[in-house]
């Protein structure tokens, strides 16, 4: 009987990256890409400075999209170096959800739209029917002359700003990438481009060819907006099912359906070690958190840690797998971002990048609370009537 590695030539791999990139190859049906570089950036201002150094360095094309485009110095900073880059002749597209960044001011988008910048605008909300209303563009994806991309977890808007040092300073990580799998992130802009424009490429898009750039495998998943089972839920569960050691989940928002639930304590019940980080006292969602809240006692009584983190809101979405694989980019694990919104994450194979996120982990941890079996189980009959009076409207938290 043939095994996944049979007959496979050497190509100095750990068998369980092979392993697991075959299984999310012919499961997920997208290849993954070898050559690539990875550069996790941890809170705003390491992230908004790549950023807007890229922006500011494009010679040729800048493609930007995002759920958040709020208010704040950092929206101006952004705003005007895409209006910079614009009347310098780059051709500069941004993509902007249109509930998500609803609050962005008038005059900076009337600031970018006379500079050149062609501003597009993703299902807005006066425009369509309440069932397309539910279904968002909620990813984050920056491309620069089409050779450096980004992605992760923020948005543009003050709340991401400085160095997670207190409540007004929110915790998230994002990811430089070059190599061949821009590609995959430059197709992420496209598709939900080509729904709000006309126009979708011009001949400033070059259509390079990526070399290698470093030594990471990454496969990049696309969730869509729709209905039934999605590749970002076929994603989760086949790196759940192919854990062996060790599970670090890290989410801003936690309010998974029953299955996810069940599979997180079957995952648990194989031996293998689960952890999850999620917000504690500083969220803005906190009716998502009750939601997620209902199910802490059936996962802790499954051998699953739960910690919440204390200094600030967190807003990573990440997961590392057996030291050897990571999740990045920007799906949370709850109904919303599973079944309803666009989205995108990167399935790194890397034992050095996934040793970063796993550090990045440890250290949020001791600046967390453990849930604790006992004292969960006697919370307030006040906290388990919350917790049940959102279970209705869990399917779109």
């Amino acid at each position: 009987m043939p095994t996944e590695t049979d007959d496979r030539p050497d190509t100095g791999y750990p068998e369980r990256i092979l392993r697991l990139r075959r299984r999310l190859e012919r499961l997920i049906g997208i290849a993954a890409t070898e050559g690539n570089a990875l550069v996790p950036l941890r809170n705003g201002d390491a992230i908004f400075a790549a950023m807007l150094g890229a922006i500011r360095d494009a010679e040729h094309t800048v493609d930007m999209m995002t759920f958040v485009y709020w208010r704040g110095d950092i929206a101006r900073d952004f705003a005007e170096a895409l209006s910079e880059r614009a009347r310098a002749g780059v051709r500069v597209r941004l993509l902007l959800d249109g509930f998500g960044s609803r609050l962005i001011e008038k005059d900076q988008l009337a600031m970018m739209e006379e500079a050149g910048v062609a501003v597009a605008w993703f299902r807005k909300p006066l425009y369509l029917s309440p069932l397309k209303q539910n279904h968002r563009c909620h990813r984050k994806v920056l491309v620069t002359d089409e050779e450096t991309a980004f992605t992760g977890g923020v948005g543009i808007a003050e709340e991401w700003c400085g160095d997670a040092r207190d409540e007004r300073e929110w915790r998230d990580t994002h990811v430089q990438l070059r190599g061949p799998a821009v590609d995959g992130l430059a197709a992420a802009f496209a598709q939900n481009w080509a729904e709000c424009h006309d126009e979708l490429f011009t001949d400033r898009d070059r259509f390079v060819d990526l070399q290698p750039e470093g030594d990471a495998i990454v496969q990049v998943v696309r969730g869509s907006a729709s209905f039934g089972w999605q590749d970002m839920q076929t994603l989760l569960r086949v790196v759940l099912e192919s854990a062996e050691e060790r599970v670090r989940l890290t989410t801003a928002y936690f309010a998974p359906d029953t299955y996810f639930i069940e599979l997180l304590c079957a995952t648990a019940a194989r031996g293998v070690s689960v952890e999850i980080l999620l917000p504690g006292p500083h969220t803005d969602k906190r009716v998502c958190q009750l939601a997620g809240q209902h199910h802490y006692e059936e996962l802790i009584a499954c051998g699953v840690k739960i910690y919440q983190y204390q200094p600030t809101m967190m807003h990573t979405k990440a997961l590392t797998v057996d030291r050897v694989a990571s999740l990045i980019g920007s799906t949370n694990f709850n109904r919303r971002s599973l079944d309803h919104d666009e989205e995108v994450m990167l399935a790194v194979l890397d034992q050095d990048f996934t040793a970063v996120l796993d550090g990045h982990f440890e250290d949020d941890v001791t600046k967390s609370v453990l849930i604790e079996e006992g004292r969960w189980k006697r919370r307030s009959p006040v906290q388990r009537v919350r917790e049940a009076a959102v279970l209705p409207i869990r399917r779109w938290l």
